[in-house]
């Protein structure tokens, strides 16, 4: 017998799933063995979701690949490095408009005779 099989086993958790949700849609009156072609049915379509996902996933990692192989094809030293110094610079405006509104406050108090 090979190693590997082409039809895989389904996983018990996919087998609980799915016969939870065949209870969960039985009708009055509907046998066990037709819950239990339902639950088959929506074993298959779960199975089919899944290869489906793992088919979009691996595309992705194979795109994802080239993108990231054609940026470690760049070199490194093709982009230059650029040395940024930053700056920063108090606003002098700042500055002025709270000395004048302190000052503007004292005036106040002695105009209102308070100090």
């Amino acid at each position: 017998m090979s190693k590997y099989s082409k039809q895989q086993k389904t996983s018990p958790e996919t087998l609980d799933e799915s016969v939870k949700i065949a209870k969960a849609t039985q009708r009055p009156g509907q046998t066990k063995e037709q819950s239990k072609l339902i639950a088959q049915g929506i074993q298959k379509g779960i199975e089919l979701y899944k290869k489906q996902q793992k088919e979009r996933s691996r595309e992705l990692n194979k795109k994802l690949k080239k993108v990231t192989g054609k940026l470690n094809q760049l070199d490194k030293n093709s982009i230059p490095e650029l040395d940024i110094e930053i700056i920063y610079r108090q606003s002098y405006l700042a500055w002025a408009l709270l000395l004048l509104s302190w000052t503007g406050f004292v005036a106040y108090l002695f105009w209102k005779g308070c100090l």
